[in-house]
């Protein structure tokens, strides 16, 4: 496939599109809702902040328990159970007068969930697409979730002021009821891609099989730590410029939107396998800029041109992809998933501590400089790995 029409003409992929789209949107603006409504109750900043980002600490947890039933479950049927279990979470953290130490059960169960879900869903995507497809079709979902999630932030906003935190929950419980529905009536009944009960053992087995191949260590590495690390300097918009942070993230999202639609549509086949690294080094090297405390035009080109530089994820995704075994390739996709939220959030970590003991500016660029010395180090592997076509399963 070439052109991201060409998808749309596959029911299955359409379906996927939808249900994942109705999911972000519903994440996106319970996250808001949670956060808003922890704030209110406890007046903790720290509280609200796990409120909303705590279920990217739980995937971690899933990936360590349940990310194989990624590959032996009948993905209509796990995608559909999955819409209902997220509804009915949400829709009880809605409930009036409940206690905010009860919801973070809630969300951790919902978090572990997710990261066997998320492994599913790309599964799925990879089988529906081959390998040739699923480029292009990962970088469809990825401009997708990022307007979903643009425009999420503004509607959940305007339903929390408008019918209160547990109303904006009550309205995410409807769109993950509608994501079940998108794929229970829109994806046909599948086999799943590996035999077997989902268990510990075997999600620890198969992770094992997965980290014991040298390039896909390095290809694991690359998609985590330069990106987590990247995430904790866009932690520091706010300190930087509490009066300007949302322009940062906005100018942000477009420059991950274009990056997205370069890859996964306008780069030839030929250089995707050449670029990741030179990607990784674009996602970081403007925020060295910061050291020099830019006002706020240099520092939102500085946000645009660096943030491009999230394309290499989807080129790192297609390698991972060419280096796995197809029955692997839900937990495999799911793995590089909850890992990339877990480094994410140690990166936010990282830089926050960095800006306690210097400050926003210094940190950021500091953070960035570190984001790169990664790259350095990860690049000879990276070129030894080969560009996206090695043999699958292969083990140095």
């Amino acid at each position: 496939m070439r052109t991201y029409r060409e998808l749309f003409r596959d029911r299955g992929f359409t379906a996927l599109f939808l249900f994942s789209a109705a999911q972000t949107a519903a994440q996106t603006v319970a996250g808001l809702a949670l956060g808003v409504l922890v704030l209110r109750r406890t007046g903790s900043p720290l509280l609200a902040a796990l409120a909303m980002f705590g279920p990217a600490f739980a995937h971690l947890l899933g990936a360590a328990t349940v990310l194989s039933a990624a590959d032996r479950l009948p993905p209509r049927a796990a995608l559909t159970g999955l819409g209902l279990l997220l509804a009915a979470g949400t829709a009880v953290q809605a409930l009036p007068g409940l206690p905010v130490v009860a919801l973070f059960p809630v969300l951790l169960a919902l978090g572990v969930a997710g990261a066997a879900g998320g492994g599913v869903r790309y599964g799925l995507l990879h089988e529906l697409l081959s390998r040739d497809g699923y480029l292009l079709g990962r970088s469809a979902l990825s401009v997708a979730a990022g307007l979903v999630q643009i425009g999420g932030f503004a509607v959940g906003g305007a339903l929390v002021a408008a019918l209160a935190p547990s109303g904006a929950l009550l309205t995410a419980a409807a769109l993950h009821l509608l994501s079940a529905g998108t794929a229970r009536a829109g994806l046909r009944r599948r086999p799943p891609r590996a035999v077997g009960r989902p268990s510990v053992v075997g999600t620890w087995r198969a992770n094992a099989r997965l980290w014991s191949s040298v390039p896909r260590r390095y290809v694991y590495l690359a998609l985590w730590v330069p990106n987590g690390l990247i995430v904790g300097v866009e932690a520091l918009y706010v300190p930087y410029r509490p009066d300007a942070a949302g322009l940062l993230f906005a100018v942000g999202a477009l420059g991950m939107l274009a990056g997205d639609v370069l890859a996964g549509r306008l780069l030839p086949a030929r250089w995707r396998g050449r670029l990741a690294v030179p990607f990784c080094v674009l996602l970081a090297a403007p925020y060295l800029g910061f050291a020099l405390e830019p006002g706020l035009p240099v520092a939102a080109a500085l946000v645009a041109v660096a943030t491009v530089g999230y394309a290499s994820g989807l080129l790192l995704q297609e390698r991972l992809v060419a280096l796995t075994p197809a029955e692997l390739s839900g937990q495999a996709l799911g793995l590089h998933g909850s890992g990339m939220l877990a480094l994410q959030g140690a990166g936010a970590a990282v830089a926050g501590a960095l800006a306690e003991a210097t400050s926003p500016t210094t940190a950021m660029a500091g953070t960035a400089g570190a984001s790169l010395a990664v790259t350095a180090l990860l690049a000879p592997g990276l070129r030894r790995g080969g560009g996206g076509r090695t043999a699958v399963g292969g083990h140095c």
